[in-house]
């Protein structure tokens, strides 16, 4: 999802706990981050234990809302070009699916946020199913994520191309005999459908 069909942004979490003058760089990256958000993202601990949890790390008596501001900005704005490719390469493909590490915190705001800008539900019209880390309870970029993605969808790995914004996703894919795409800024899913990638 982050980085193929919305922007985003992991820097921003450290730039917006530094206006409260705490130094974040230890907690989150887009390649690294403490077990505590591993667990969240795995829906091993609840929103509520997650907030705690950063309290605790932060030493600050943040608000919950204050905790949730920061966690979301580093959410972007949806690719609308992106979101209207996949509804033509619907037309195309037996299946489209989406797996995404995540957490109840984003989701929240990312089911809002997609059916403000796109005007309806990208998760049910435009994917045949929607894998989220923390209703799954496993995330990439480990094996048997993908292998249990896979096995659900009843799909076969050297039939399938996953992309992704994130190398170490990427390999893990590829353990699993998936074919891989590494997907970096400024290159677009539009521009892979132009070069027939995709």
């Amino acid at each position: 999802m982050g980085g193929v069909i919305l922007d985003v942004d992991y820097n921003k979490i450290t730039e917006v706990f530094d206006t409260y003058g705490i130094d974040a760089r230890a907690i989150y990256t887009q390649t690294t981050q403490l077990p505590l958000v591993d667990d969240f993202e795995t829906g091993q601990i609840t929103p509520s234990q997650f907030r705690d949890g950063i309290r605790q790390l932060v030493k600050k008596d943040l608000s919950d809302e204050q905790i949730d501001g920061v966690w979301n900005s580093m959410i972007g704005n949806v690719r609308l070009d992106a979101i209207k490719l996949l509804g033509e390469l619907k037309l195309h493909y037996d299946k489209i699916l989406l797996f995404s590490n995540t957490n109840e915190i984003h989701m929240k705001y990312v089911r809002r946020l997609f059916y403000n800008e796109a005007g309806f539900d990208v998760f049910a019209l435009l994917f045949d199913k929607a894998y989220f880390s923390n209703e799954i309870h496993i995330r990439k970029p480990h094996k048997e994520s993908f292998l249990w993605v896979l096995d659900d969808a009843g799909i076969n790995a050297e039939e399938t191309l996953f992309i992704d914004d994130t190398l170490k996703n990427t390999e893990g894919a590829k353990t699993a005999g998936l074919n891989t795409y590494l997907l970096q800024s400024p290159a677009t899913l539009n521009d892979l459908h132009n070069k027939r990638i995709i």
